[in-house]
């Protein structure tokens, strides 16, 4: 149920049918959305068109936990503090939205004792953006935290495994305190916003540095807002987080019924979104991140060098349950070209219609890629519409798209250069992980994550390509001529012993 301030309104047609509350109550709108006004806010449960029971549309088991948690605050603050070496199920699931998962470590077990359980947790990286002092924060913590690797994984963020509960606190800490964040890394709710990570100089490649911008700017708009983060890991200690003025003032905009008025959660409300929901950004010819798998892609649009728009992309999704052919991978659909000024509105509106619409009965049908399977993109299209209050523009063109992999030296276009390091499967480990920290701490390199999950090194002054080459060198990193095509573009899920869901070995 939402909180009895919302004001929220569903489109006046709908392939899913949420069921609604309170209809009679009084609620102040424009009058742009005065038709879908009156129709009465909506319980954040949808269920196929024709599908009716005598007891109401069901929820998930995950959506009364998120329901009563004070929006991803409890159980989880009171379980941290126990001495049992594991949190609840429910606590499981919201430390999710926090940025990471309980595994059991099945080679660590000891005879009669159970599960060994530890966590892993993600970071949010927008764009694969790493600073240096963080860069270091995540190798030491690796060390005295981890189990002594990092794994860069395909949405160019970082995972830290075999943290033990006594230590989370303390290591979530210091993320958060050395320009890290980890907040909506996992769980029902917007992930780290991709996008094409090379380095190059604005005035070089303008758009580039308008892909990872607008990165950043998602990541923002879409961040959770309730406080709880800084609730559970720094005992309510806010910290200054800076964002642009249009981002907030896009993000509490509610001309057109988006929005739960006087919520901690003005977007998500105390449901969140269905199911996970992944954003990635490239630029014309550049499909480093594979962006049509992603439920938004969105292309920068230049004109006579010049920066005009996007065109936006829904619905894109690989994954699938196994054995049930209901579940299925799909490629975003082409929704239409917006102005540079609207691309927060147009996101917003597909994040809503998503959270009004998405399947919350079963999880394995909850993502967007199903909804406007079920709809029809024309149909989707408009009803989005509605939340942004304008018409989406026909496409604009675009070139032929390439997979670069950035290997190797590259110049950035400002004087440095950046060098591309392939690592095996992302596993950052041994003699590689030592000589990467030398050369990053001794130069103090920015780093970029790749969707390949391979490392860019920037801001490279020439006069320090000689021994960077030559320490990596020393430590076994293979130079990108020397990259076994088959390695190149290898990839592999941790699976055993790390995943809950693995049946076999994958990365090892």
């Amino acid at each position: 149920s939402f909180p009895p301030s919302s004001s929220r309104a569903p489109p006046a047609f709908l392939g899913f049918k949420p069921a609604r509350l309170n209809a009679g109550r009084a609620r102040a709108r424009p009058s742009s959305v005065a038709r879908r006004a009156a129709r009465g806010p909506i319980v954040a449960v949808a269920v196929p068109s024709g599908k009716k029971t005598k007891e109401g549309p069901k929820r998930s088991k995950v959506e009364i936990i998120k329901e009563n948690s004070d929006f991803l605050r409890h159980p989880l603050i009171a379980e941290l503090a126990t001495e049992a070496s594991s949190i609840s199920e429910d606590a499981a699931q919201l430390y999710k939205f926090h940025g990471g998962y309980q595994q059991d470590d099945r080679e660590k077990r000891s005879f009669g004792a159970g599960k060994f359980y530890q966590f892993m947790m993600r970071t949010k990286q927008p764009a694969g953006t790493v600073p240096n002092k963080l860069y270091l924060v995540m190798d030491d913590l690796a060390n005295t935290h981890g189990n002594g690797t990092l794994r860069l994984t395909t949405r160019q963020t970082y995972q830290l495994h075999g943290i033990l509960k006594t230590d989370l606190k303390a290591t979530f800490q210091a993320v958060i305190r050395n320009m890290g964040s980890t907040l909506g890394a996992c769980g029902d709710i917007n992930r780290n916003v991709m996008a094409s990570p090379a380095p190059y100089a604005a005035a070089a490649r303008p758009e580039y540095a308008i892909a990872q911008e607008l990165a950043k700017d998602l990541g923002d708009l879409l961040a959770p807002q309730s406080g709880a983060y800084y609730d559970v890991w720094l005992d309510g200690e806010q910290l200054l987080t800076v964002e642009k003025p249009e981002v907030v003032e896009c993000r509490n905009d509610n001309r057109f019924g988006t929005n739960f008025e006087g919520s901690p959660e003005p977007i998500y409300g105390t449901q969140f979104l269905p199911r996970k929901f992944k954003i990635g950004v490239t630029v014309p010819g550049d499909n480093h991140i594979d962006f049509l798998t992603n439920d938004i892609g969105i292309c920068v649009v230049m004109k006579d060098g010049k920066h005009v728009g996007y065109n936006v992309y829904a619905g894109g999704g690989m994954g699938r349950s196994h054995r049930n052919n209901d579940t299925f991978p799909r490629m975003a659909s082409p929704i239409g070209y917006v102005d540079k000024a609207d691309i927060f509105y147009a996101v917003k509106a597909i994040a809503c219609t998503q959270r009004d619409y998405g399947r919350r009965d079963d999880r394995k049908q909850s993502r967007l890629k199903y909804l406007i399977h079920s709809w029809g993109v024309e149909k989707f299209k408009s009803v989005t519409e509605q939340y942004m209050g304008k018409q989406f523009e026909p496409l604009a063109d675009l070139p032929e798209f390439t997979v670069p992999t950035y290997h190797g030296w590259n110049d950035q276009g400002d004087g440095k250069m950046w060098y591309g390091v392939h690592v095996v499967n992302g596993r950052l480990r041994g003699d590689a992980k030592k000589a990467l920290r030398a050369v990053i701490e001794r130069y103090e390199l920015p780093v970029r994550l790749t969707a390949q999950q391979d490392l860019l090194l920037t801001d490279i002054d020439p006069a320090w390509k000689a021994d960077i080459t030559t320490t990596l060198a020393a430590a076994g990193v293979v130079d990108a001529s020397e990259i076994d095509p088959i390695d190149k573009l290898s990839m592999a899920c941790p699976a055993l012993p790390l995943c809950g869901l693995a049946i076999t070995e994958a990365e090892r």
